[in-house]
C-alpha cells in the first residue's frame, strides 16, 4: 500500500513504513491537485501537518482512503468526524512534539524578557558604531525566575511548558475549561523528580494574575483575547502564542503593544498564514518565528515513527 506524506515524515518514518511493507511517497502536491494524485497513484494513506487540508471534498473524491494522519496535535485542518462517519481512521500524535513547542515558548519568552528579538536586528547594523547607546536601549530586562506564568490549556503541551517554567522557579497557573486539575511531574537528569497539581482557574482571574502568558489551544470560533483581555491584564505583561493563529487579536495585541500594556509578545503562528500581517512583521515589540513549534529533529523523529506504528498496526 502506498502512503502520501504530503507535508513530509522524518527518515526515520519512511523506514519504519518500508519496514511494514509499505511505499512512501514524499512529493509535494499542491492542495488543489491531492485528490486527483491519490486516486491516480491508489493512495491508502494520507498523512499532513498544518499545510495540507483534508477536507469533505477530498475524502468524498477519494473512496480508497483508509487512513488520515496528522503529524502533530491539532486536527483542525482535517474534516475528523466526516472522515470517522465514512470508515476511515484518523490518527495524530499529539505527545511527540510537546517539549519542541513548550521550548520554543521558552525561546520567545527569554527573547522578550532580555530584547534579543530586536538587539539582533539592531547589533548587525549600529553595533559598531552605537555600541553604548544599544547597551543602555537594551539594559532593562527581567527575570522569569519568580514570576507567575499563565498557561491556557494545560493539555500535553501546556503540561510540558509547565514543568519547564517550575524548573526555572515560576508560579504556574492555568486556565481549562476541560480539565480541572492535573498533576506536572518534573523529572531530572538523575532519575529524581518532583510532582505539583496545577488546579485550573478562571481566565479571567490568570489574565489579571500573570507576569507572561501563553496559550496552548485549539483553532477557535472567535478571539480568546482581545482588548477587553488586555485591559485587566497586568501593565507590562508578556504574551506568546505558539498555538494557533486567530485565537489573539492582532489588530489589539499591536494597540496594546504601542500603549506599553504588553511588554512584548512571541509569535510563531498567525492569522494569515502564510502572509502575516505587515505590522506584527515590522513591529520592534515582537518576537517571530515561522510556524515551527514542531519543527525539531527530535519532534519529527518521534512524530514519522509514532504514525507508522499506528498505520501498520492498523492496516497490517
Amino acid at each position: 500500500m502506498k502512503v502520501l506524506a504530503n507535508d513530509g515524515i522524518s527518515k526515520s518514518g519512511i523506514l519504519a513504513l518500508e519496514k511494514g511493507g509499505f511505499e512512501v511517497i514524499t512529493t509535494k502536491v499542491a492542495q488543489e491537485q491531492v485528490a486527483n494524485y491519490i486516486n491516480e497513484n491508489n493512495v491508502s494513506v494520507i498523512l499532513v501537518r498544518s499545510a495540507t487540508k483534508v477536507r469533505k471534498d477530498i475524502i468524498d473524491a477519494c473512496p480508497g482512503i483508509k487512513i488520515i494522519g496528522r503529524g502533530g496535535v491539532g486536527m483542525d485542518n482535517i474534516d475528523v468526524e466526516y472522515a470517522k462517519s465514512k470508515g476511515i481512521h484518523v490518527i495524530n500524535t499529539p505527545a511527540s512534539s510537546s517539549e519542541s513547542v513548550a521550548e520554543l515558548v521558552f525561546g520567545h519568552l527569554f527573547t522578550g524578557v532580555r530584547f534579543l528579538h530586536d538587539s539582533n536586528r539592531n547589533m548587525p547594523l549600529e553595533g559598531d558604531t552605537k555600541f553604548n547607546e544599544l547597551k543602555k536601549a537594551y539594559a532593562d530586562g527581567v527575570e522569569l525566575r519568580g514570576k507567575t506564568l499563565g498557561i491556557v490549556g494545560i493539555g500535553r503541551i501546556g503540561q510540558a511548558t509547565a514543568k519547564m517554567a517550575l524548573g526555572l522557579g515560576m508560579k504556574v497557573i492555568a486556565a481549562d475549561s476541560f480539565i480541572p486539575k492535573v498533576d506536572v511531574k518534573v523529572e531530572f537528569f538523575d532519575g529524581q523528580s518532583i510532582t505539583t497539581t496545577i488546579v485550573s482557574q478562571s481566565l479571567e482571574s490568570l489574565f489579571q494574575e500573570a507576569d507572561f502568558i501563553t496559550l496552548h489551544v485549539p483553532a477557535q470560533d472567535g478571539y480568546i483575547v482581545s482588548e477587553k483581555e488586555f485591559a485587566i491584564m497586568k501593565d507590562g505583561v508578556g504574551i506568546v502564542n505558539c498555538a494557533r493563529g486567530g485565537v489573539i487579536n492582532e489588530v489589539d495585541l499591536v494597540a496594546a503593544l504601542d500603549s506599553g500594556k504588553v511588554a512584548f509578545a512571541g509569535l510563531d503562528v498567525f492569522e494569515n498564514e502564510p502572509t502575516p500581517a505587515t505590522q506584527l512583521l515590522m513591529h520592534s515589540k515582537i518576537s517571530l518565528t515561522p510556524h515551527i513549534g514542531a519543527a525539531t529533529g527530535e519532534a519529527q523523529d518521534r512524530i514519522g515513527t509514532e504514525l507508522a506504528s499506528q498505520i501498520i498496526s492498523l492496516l497490517s
